[in-house]
């Protein structure tokens, strides 16, 4: 009788009131989620039918609160029960979430990046310091946590476990393509050559050239510098090259300032390969609706930045 009494005086759950999150202003929002209300709020629509589900289980976190949890983890990279404390939610909630965003953001990957938001006449005529320019590349390297399978492959020149990425991007800064499986080892030449934009390079499928450092061969696609400029046209060039790469670093630094969980990330790197092109996604999303880009030290250079020895299968296609 005292067990079945005990039942019935048993505490109703009380559950915390939840905070209207869009209600914030939005220099409050920017700050922790690196987005307005109304930039949140279209990312709302566009991801809510991938990470909604159905359940008759309590009070289920709103399509919002998931998307701001994810954007707070990969605006500032803290642990995920910091985040979980921030947000009132439990470590394991913010692991779901991060999860399903990023599966979500993935989905959208050819919404929002190469071939584009644009049409090429454009991205063209933005790089106007040389004629036909239609993209700067380059490679950095996110770090991550050394890996339990593979390990030796992911240590990069600098000593580091990492990501090395490929990323090429216009004269808005916007990410027109990246490439984000490839370990730390890689050189960028050899991510290059085995992705599938170069391909379609090869086969005339865009028109107009992609300008590069002294890592990448030089093609008739794929711009390099001079090795040895003589005085005059040939150093002229390597200014117009230098100043107009100059876009690839702004553009780097940018998305991560924007999200600094690309500092290092510690999941394994199938993981960390997804979340990097999660971020590349949203840095589009932002960049094209405007959203204010915080300051940081890798805004004008990147410190992860490596400036390789040129390739050894180097091809000149002057």
């Amino acid at each position: 009788e005292a067990q079945i009494l005990r039942r019935a005086l048993r505490r109703e759950r009380v559950i915390r009131a939840r905070l209207d999150i869009l209600s914030f202003p939005d220099d409050f929002l920017c700050e922790r989620y690196r987005f307005s209300a109304q930039s949140i709020s279209y990312l709302d629509n566009i991801l809510r039918p991938y990470i909604t589900h159905v359940t008759h289980r309590g009070h289920p976190l709103s399509s919002v609160h998931i998307i701001c949890i994810a954007l707070r983890f990969f605006a500032n990279g803290s642990f995920l029960y910091n985040i979980g404390d921030a947000e009132h939610v439990s470590k394991a909630t913010v692991c779901r979430a991060v999860r399903n965003v990023t599966v979500a953001l993935k989905r959208l990957l050819y919404s929002f990046v190469f071939p584009g938001h644009r049409p090429t006449r454009f991205i063209k005529e933005g790089c106007h310091k040389i004629a036909g320019v239609i993209g700067c590349i380059d490679g950095t390297h996110i770090p991550i946590i050394a890996p339990s399978v593979n390990e030796g492959d992911y240590v990069n020149r600098k000593s580091f476990h990492s990501i090395n990425v490929q990323i090429i991007c216009d004269a808005a800064n916007i990410i027109t393509n990246v490439e984000a499986k490839w370990p730390g080892s890689v050189h960028d030449s050899q991510i290059f050559r085995e992705c599938t934009l170069s391909t379609k390079f090869g086969h005339g499928e865009f028109t107009g050239y992609l300008l590069g450092d002294r890592g990448y061969p030089c093609l008739p696609y794929l711009l390099t510098p001079y090795p040895d400029p003589e005085p005059g046209p040939q150093q002229r060039y390597n200014l117009a090259n230098c100043r107009t790469r100059a876009r690839i670093e702004m553009t780097i630094g940018m998305l991560k300032a924007r999200f600094q969980c690309l500092q290092r990330l510690r999941v394994t790197p199938e993981r960390a390969c997804d979340i990097i092109v999660a971020c590349v996604i949203l840095h589009n999303i932002a960049t094209i609706r405007g959203e204010h880009c915080p300051s940081g030290p890798n805004i004008s250079s990147d410190p992860n930045h490596e400036h390789p020895d040129p390739p050894t299968d180097i091809q000149d296609g002057r």
